[in-house]
């Protein structure tokens, strides 16, 4: 049985990438978390119904009231669940609150960043994995460990990259704050695990580079980046390496 399968991806520069399947164990753990939050979700949302409906029917004396407001609850309860998932996995980057503690992440297949198209399919399709347990079969028999939701959106889940503990490899505050505006302005999905490679390396080495050399490296990868995420230019008052350091943290595991 093998117990880290991985997946390697081919770079436009011939260079692969591999990385580590998440696994059916890391996925259930996810999964676990999430629903005891949804549940507790729920639950709040079934008592504020329940006062809601008894006051209705206090003011109304409609036939059928009953019937309309169970099948609006049931609506409404299904639209949390999807929405769940949906919501986190597109800003967080392919994680929930469960996700975020087992570390693992939702990626393309590619590689990429998902979106809400991706997460909105696995969502949508997530019921029909868990009937009967197809979705866990699927993923302990397949090689990409797919359930139909991730074969739907084109998607597979891996273990989540963590910052490095190298100690050239440094955030500064004003990254930090860069970062969470870059979420809200660039369209981020679009960078591949090679340009967040790129990235990491030159952060990791720029210690050891002349002030020139830092200077143009920077500058260039910056611009790079822009480009891809369809930047009009560089933020104001923001250098170069302070860009590259917010757009790195974007691959790295979001906070509470």
């Amino acid at each position: 049985m093998r117990f880290f399968n991985r997946i390697t991806f081919q770079t436009p520069e011939s260079v692969e990438l591999e990385f580590i399947l998440a696994g059916i164990g890391n996925r259930a753990l996810a999964l676990l978390i999430d629903y005891t939050v949804l549940v507790v979700t729920l639950f709040v949302f079934f008592l504020t119904w329940t006062v809601f409906s008894t006051q209705l029917f206090n003011f109304f004396d409609a036939q059928n009231l009953g019937i309309w407001l169970i099948a609006i609850f049931f609506i409404i309860g299904f639209a949390i669940y999807i929405s769940y998932f949906v919501f986190f996995e597109t800003l967080w980057f392919g994680q929930t609150p469960g996700k975020w503690v087992a570390k693992i992440r939702v990626v393309r297949d590619d590689g990429r960043l998902i979106g809400l198209q991706q997460a909105t399919l696995r969502a949508l399709l997530r019921p029909f994995d868990e009937t009967l347990f197809i979705g866990a079969f699927l993923i302990m028999l397949g090689s990409r460990e797919k359930r139909l939701g991730d074969l739907a959106a084109g998607t597979i889940v891996i273990q989540a990259q963590t910052t490095t503990a190298s100690a050239t490899l440094t955030i500064s505050e004003q990254a930090k704050v860069l970062h969470e505006q870059l979420i809200q302005i660039a369209d981020l999905s679009l960078l591949l695990p090679d340009d967040f490679a790129v990235i990491r390396d030159y952060l990791q080495r720029r210690g050891a580079m002349s002030l020139k050399a830092r200077a143009s490296l920077s500058l260039k990868l910056a611009e790079q980046v822009v480009a891809i995420i369809n930047l009009e230019k560089l933020p104001e008052a923001v250098t170069p390496d302070v860009f590259l350091e917010a757009v790195y943290l974007v691959y790295q595991q979001p906070e509470f």
